[in-house]
């Protein structure tokens, strides 16, 4: 086996030559993915979950809302599925919620407004 230093470094992108809709749209994927997992919903059984942890999944949500509200302008095309992401994770986060928030107040509301 190949020690890493001798991988090709036409693999690896310098940070610089990353356009920022590339970066933010990324983040946001990976705290949408994330949140999503941490609400059960790549389970069969979401409820039963052993991965399911509404107060990770709160804390993922509110800074998914809080990326995508204040980068929108700047996504473009990506704006309109990224909130539609957001708005799915945050309802889920409202349906797993033994006692839910009170509409504005769910996670990343405070971003978003309130998601019924």
């Amino acid at each position: 086996m190949a020690p890493v230093t001798d991988l090709p470094s036409n693999n690896v992108r310098d940070l610089s030559d990353v356009p920022s809709v590339e970066v933010i749209s990324k983040a946001a994927i990976m705290l949408l993915s994330s949140a999503a997992e941490r609400l059960g919903l790549a389970d069969e059984d979401p409820e039963h979950s052993p991965r399911r942890d509404l107060d990770e999944a709160r804390r993922l949500i509110t800074a998914l809302a809080g990326l995508v509200t204040a980068s929108a302008e700047y996504l473009g095309p990506h704006a309109g599925p990224l909130r539609e992401g957001l708005q799915s994770v945050q309802r889920a986060f409202r349906e797993a919620s033994a006692y839910p928030d009170e509409p504005g107040q769910g996670p990343g509301e405070k971003y978003t407004g309130p998601v019924y």
